[in-house]
């Protein structure tokens, strides 16, 4: 009897410490995340329009004056210094407070996009880590298929030389050797290619996921209504949170058209010096003059030639475009929810079909060798109990990862996804001293010589 296993690393890293290591490297994220920082700070510009400006002013001339009179003609020269301080407080401005109240939206517009970003970096690392275990999975149940048809064909050479079997026994076994061959060469190359998607979202080469435990235990879908999950969708999905921040931005962007019409009222304040040595065109002597200034200001708009007009209709068709955004996004919400929890449904179905598979496919390919054996059954069907068996359990270990990758795409879809939901998935990994699970079981290989039929 001979036992094909995958041998796993002893020491894995588990999802959340995988997540953890991209999260302070991956470029798409990182960039997501400096794009929030450029975009607070163009939130806080907005704050300017309603806070004082203050400016100082210096400045230093020279004045020569040239005098003709009738039978005279003078000369002379003066110098001036000034200095001052001033400021201004808007008052009323309501175009510069609805800029404001944008201002604090496209912050909250900025933290939504962010959160965007979280969860898709969450499910590229989850997918790339499960691409890894499936590819892992893959190459180890066609080495463990590459054993189970090479003792086929070695029985079917031993029988054809001792003349109980024909050569189309051997050349069938032969046949379906080299095609797992290929398959395993494959199976090779895409593992690597596996590796290295999930090493560039590391940023470290060597990524060695920890495989699922044994017994395989996926968490279960909670709570198991549809319902539930479209509202919470359209109560919290970030996308539907940053439609309607859009949509209020749209209506402050429409006050502040509208408030071209109104006036405008500033309180200022100035403190100046002017100084003059040599006095001034008026006066000769020395002068000093200091002065303080308070007042307001007061502009009210007349006619702008239909610009202000024209920009509020303008802004108002906007913010219908808005309104319809918001209205698109959370059908789109709904739609993907929906599909993605009637796709893990269907996941978690296949899952228990597929282990039910998987024993039927085993209890056939050992009723096919015992007919083998007994005369009753050829080696081809030997062969495509194996193949069977061995896709059955391809299809198992794939299903198993879709299960767990549409827990996270369904948190996703409706918006609830946040790194501690990867928690639930670590603890179906082989930590804490659990055995991984062994994609490929052992195969037994009777080397019995069967009977001719």
């Amino acid at each position: 009897m001979l036992a094909a296993s995958f041998a796993w690393p002893v020491h894995g890293q588990s999802l959340v410490e995988i997540y953890t290591s991209a999260r302070g490297y991956d470029a798409t994220y990182q960039g997501a995340r400096a794009q929030y920082e450029a975009t607070l700070a163009r939130a806080a510009q907005s704050r300017a329009g309603i806070l004082p400006t203050v400016g100082l002013s210096a400045g230093a001339s020279h004045t020569r004056q040239d005098l003709s009179t009738e039978g005279s003609a003078t000369t002379r020269g003066f110098n001036t210094q000034s200095v001052g301080i001033n400021a201004t407080q808007p008052l009323y401005r309501p175009a510069n407070w609805a800029a404001y109240e944008q201002g604090q939206r496209q912050a909250e517009v900025a933290q939504m996009v962010l959160t965007i970003a979280e969860q898709d970096l969450i499910v590229r690392v989850s997918q790339a880590y499960f691409d890894v275990l499936a590819s892992q999975d893959s190459l180890a149940l066609v080495r463990a298929q590459k054993v189970a048809v090479a003792e086929q064909l070695a029985s079917a050479k031993r029988n054809f030389e001792v003349g109980t079997t024909t050569i189309t026994d051997a050349r069938e076994a032969q046949a379906r050797y080299d095609l797992v061959i290929a398959q395993e060469i494959a199976a090779e190359n895409d593992l690597q290619v596996k590796k290295i998607v999930l090493d560039q979202l590391v940023g470290s080469t060597g990524s060695v996921p920890v495989p699922l435990a044994a017994p395989v235990m996926l968490p279960p879908l909670a709570p198991a209504d549809i319902e539930v999950w479209t509202s919470h969708a359209d109560a919290g999905h970030p996308a539907i949170q940053q439609a309607r921040l859009g949509l209020d931005v749209a209506g402050l962007e429409v006050q502040k058209a509208q408030a071209g019409h109104l006036p405008t009222l500033d309180a200022t304040l100035g403190y100046n010096v002017t100084n003059n040595p040599q006095g001034t065109n008026t006066t000769p002597g020395r002068s000093r003059v200091k002065a303080l200034t308070v007042g307001v200001s007061l502009n009210l708009p007349l006619f702008a030639g239909y610009a202000i007009e024209n920009r509020v209709r303008e802004t108002l068709a906007l913010e219908d475009q808005s309104r319809s955004l918001l209205e698109a996004t959370r059908r789109g919400v709904a739609q993907a929810t929906r599909a993605t929890y009637l796709g893990l449904v269907s996941a978690a179905g296949q899952v228990k079909a597929l282990e039910a598979a998987e024993v039927s496919s085993q209890i056939a390919l050992e009723a096919n060798r015992m007919g083998y054996q007994v005369g009753v059954r050829i080696n081809i069907d030997v062969l495509n109990a194996q193949s069977q068996l061995f896709q059955t359990k391809r299809d198992l270990a794939v299903a198993r990862y879709s299960v767990l990758l549409g827990n996270l795409k369904l948190r996703q879809a409706n918006g609830t996804l946040v790194p501690e939901d990867l928690n639930a998935i670590d603890a179906a990994l082989a930590t804490h001293g659990r055995t991984p699970v062994d994609s490929a079981a052992p195969v037994s290989v009777s080397r019995r010589t069967p009977a001719r039929q």
